[in-house]
């Protein structure tokens, strides 16, 4: 649409959005598959050049994308098989599969800020290996090999008067883990998306790129390590839910009158640009879709000792 930016942390969207002529962007491979037992719908975008990253917005690599329409709702049973599935797509992006390795998990987020909450929640509820390996072997597991998980919640910048990259990298100097996996709260364009999808990248993650706020990038590049970027939606651009309602008042006239219409109607409240919105009941929202991120990334964790175990 002319004049009008779509923010979305979501690479799905992002290849939505540059429209049916260009959809079979060259340098961009695309795999879906539906899980029908589970009610989820899986998307892989690849991006493989410079080129189609430039056009996508989004650097070169993988983006696993999950829709879950019933992830919103409280249902314990539906939401361990979201984990699971969700702990079988993190498993094939993770580096060294079989190996016992050292993980980092690092919750994003303001935990003041119930849609900015998703990483610091998360990580209340992983499975913390590392103190306990260092100081009594993996035996303490009962196992020959474990993997050492520790996890980290630094905060925000207006508490810390430190940027996030900054914080992490000091600690993945200390601590030299193997790999990173980073959880924080994405925004999305479409509302049907909003808490109902998880993203997965092995490209690493911008905190805050979504909404405009463009802090230090989290990449394999700035810290060292890989990162796996792990993300749900959960606020949208009220610029957009402007638009879309526009969109369909006046969706019987003619699709140029449309563009101009709406394009026109942003430059008159160019106050949308800086306001995003959630749903009424996102506090109970973001702690069940918290649970269901820690669940996942425990059980792929958990996976990759079966294999050391078997190997």
């Amino acid at each position: 649409m002319a004049n009008f930016q779509v923010r979305t942390d979501l690479a799905l969207e992002a290849r939505e959005s540059i429209g049916e002529a260009e959809s079979a962007l060259h340098g961009v491979r695309v795999e879906e598959y539906y899980k029908e037992e589970q009610d989820v719908r899986v998307t892989k975008v690849m991006i493989d050049t410079k080129n189609a990253a430039k056009a996508m917005g989004k650097p070169v690599g993988i983006y696993v994308t999950m829709e879950a329409p019933a992830m919103v709702e409280p249902d314990e049973a539906y939401h361990r098989e979201i984990s699971e599935c969700f702990a079988s797509e993190l498993l094939e992006l993770l580096p060294g599969k079989g190996e016992e390795q050292s993980v980092l998990i690092v919750g994003l987020g303001n935990r003041e800020v119930t849609a900015d909450s998703l990483g610091p929640q998360a990580v209340d509820n992983l499975f913390i290996t590392r103190h306990i390996v260092r100081e009594y072997g993996a035996a303490a597991y009962n196992r020959e090999k474990i993997n050492l998980i520790s996890a980290l919640e630094p905060g925000v910048m207006a508490k810390t008067g430190m940027e996030t990259a900054e914080i992490v990298k000091g600690v993945v100097r200390e601590t030299e883990p193997d790999v990173l996996i980073v959880i924080d709260a994405l925004a999305a364009r479409s509302i049907r998306r909003l808490n109902r999808t998880i993203q997965i990248t092995n490209t690493g993650i911008q905190p805050g790129s979504g909404v405009g706020n463009h802090r230090n990038a989290l990449t394999q590049e700035s810290l060292g390590v890989p990162v796996i970027a792990v993300g749900i939606p959960t606020v949208v651009d009220a610029a957009t839910i402007v638009s879309d309602a526009l969109e369909k008042l006046l969706e019987e006239e003619k699709e140029a009158d449309v563009v101009k219409y709406v394009s026109r109607q942003q430059k008159n409240f160019p106050e949308l640009n800086n306001m995003y919105m959630t749903g009424k009941d996102i506090d109970a929202v973001v702690k069940r879709v918290s649970y269901t991120v820690s669940e996942g990334i425990n059980l792929a964790l958990q996976m990759c000792m079966d294999e050391m175990g078997t190997a």
